[in-house]
């Protein structure tokens, strides 16, 4: 039967209602270290998370490392750490659970590999002892706006739904959703085309020992593995991608495998926010996985007896909406090492473009840039701030910004941020890097040495 007329959506159950200083939508990397870190300056926060932990791309995305704290350089250099500060901290408890590995090699840098239920029950025990208030298995559905004021979210929850009436707002989304339901500017990609999702998984059963022997202790696999892939996906194999990243992890016998290209039937890189995309990624993810861990059984020295452990929750994202910021961080700010007066984060992770069948990768050797607060602050709206990979950034930059350690970074000055504007009772752009930078020094970011 053929619908004429639409019928009203209604939901009966009464509207909940909540105040809070900072409300933090979103449970990754950026919004548990803004979240924490605003709780701890005297605000009352809430955090508000579609699923019922904390990690986003680490975690549900399975991307499985924290990317982004090592200088590159030329050679056998040992790891030399960069970045610090929240990070450290949460390090520091990742190790006291035995949920993270000695740095591995990574190209011309270094990485870290952790336990996903570590990071879980570390964010857990952060939020608890800070005083955040957590709201697990919510989902913001509206932002409440009064004029250019984004002074909330309408969530839904299982309960019914809840309006949270917030001083400052954080959109630690990843995909720029709050700054986009208040109709405030942002981009996507590079002329609308953004970086293909992965589907991470877990592969056990391997001999470890004998697969490093082999192909070495580098986690980018060398060519001989690409040109196996190449001439694998020539005789039948459905692998899209040749230039692939194989970590080993905590657990015994088990590598973390970063290899799928996950496009859509029509070639296309899948965008996330679309929502045909996101589950079309799902999908064809889960059959790449698959084929993934065929090709290493039958092919990879080590692998002869393994199987796939699990998928992640869901395909790992790495680009979508940004915001457009009162400042743009730029690509030519990253090969360059751009220092700021305003820094709030330095990175010196390379420029990471996943598109095409092998991911272009361009560092910066011994040196790092830096990410003005700017980037945080929309450059319309009042009272909102955003943190993590959904920052103001050109299409390449974001192949570099978007890494975990970055984005611990990125929440520690934005939780400094949104306390200065509460305390201080003034509006967003009007809070400085300069101030922030000086708070998170005094937390041991070590922004100036």
């Amino acid at each position: 039967m053929t619908m004429t007329h639409a019928a009203p959506g209604v939901d009966r159950r009464p509207v909940q209602e909540l105040h809070t200083d900072v409300l933090v939508a979103g449970g990754g990397a950026s919004g548990l270290a803004a979240a924490v870190t605003a709780a701890r300056q005297g605000c009352s926060v809430v955090l508000v998370e579609r699923y019922g932990f904390c990690g986003g791309g680490a975690v549900a995305g399975l991307s499985g490392t924290i990317c982004g704290l090592y200088e590159a350089s030329e050679g056998n250099a040992p790891p030399r750490q960069l970045v610090h500060g929240f990070v450290d901290e949460f390090i520091t408890q990742m190790e006291g659970r035995d949920g993270l590995g000695a740095p591995l090699k990574y190209g011309k840098t270094y990485t870290r590999v952790h336990e996903p239920l570590a990071w879980r029950e570390t964010a857990d025990a952060m939020l608890k002892q800070a005083g955040v208030t957590t709201l697990y298995h919510a989902m913001v559905t509206e932002v409440l706006l009064d004029g250019d004021r984004v002074a909330g979210a309408q969530l839904y929850t299982k309960e019914g739904k809840l309006r949270v009436h917030a001083g400052i707002t954080i959109d630690a989304t990843g995909d720029a959703d709050l700054v986009s339901m208040a109709g405030l500017p942002t981009s996507m990609g590079q002329d609308g085309h953004v970086q293909n999702p992965t589907m991470i998984f877990r592969l056990m059963g391997v001999d470890v020992e004998r697969f490093i022997a082999k192909y070495g202790s580098d986690t980018i696999m060398p060519a001989e593995v690409s040109a196996q892939i190449v001439t694998a996906k020539a005789s039948g194999y459905n692998l899209p991608r040749a230039k692939i990243w194989l970590f080993p992890t905590t657990r015994p016998g088990e590598l973390l495998c970063n290899c799928t290209r996950v496009t859509g039937a029509d070639g296309r890189e899948l965008n996330a926010v679309l929502y045909r995309d996101f589950s079309e990624a799902e999908f064809e993810g889960r059959i790449q996985a698959r084929e993934y861990a065929r090709f290493f059984r039958e092919h990879l020295t080590g692998c002869e007896g393994s199987w796939i452990n699990d998928t992640a929750v869901q395909v790992g994202v790495r680009q979508t909406r940004q915001a457009n910021g009162v400042k743009t961080l730029r690509n030519a700010d990253i090969l360059s090492g751009t220092k700021f007066a305003d820094g709030i984060a330095r990175s010196p992770w390379p420029i990471e473009l996943h598109s095409g069948d092998r991911p272009r990768v361009e560092w910066l050797l011994n040196d790092y840039y830096e990410v003005p607060l700017g980037c945080f602050v929309p450059r319309r709206g009042e009272s909102l701030f955003v943190a993590g990979r959904c920052l103001s950034a050109e299409h390449e930059a974001v192949a570099s910004a978007r890494v975990t350690a970055q984005c611990f970074s990125y929440g520690h000055a934005i939780g400094h941020a949104a306390a200065l504007a509460v305390q201080e009772r003034i509006e967003t752009r009007r809070v400085t890097g300069e101030d922030v930078r000086i708070l998170l020094n005094r937390d041991g970011a070590r922004l100036n040495g």
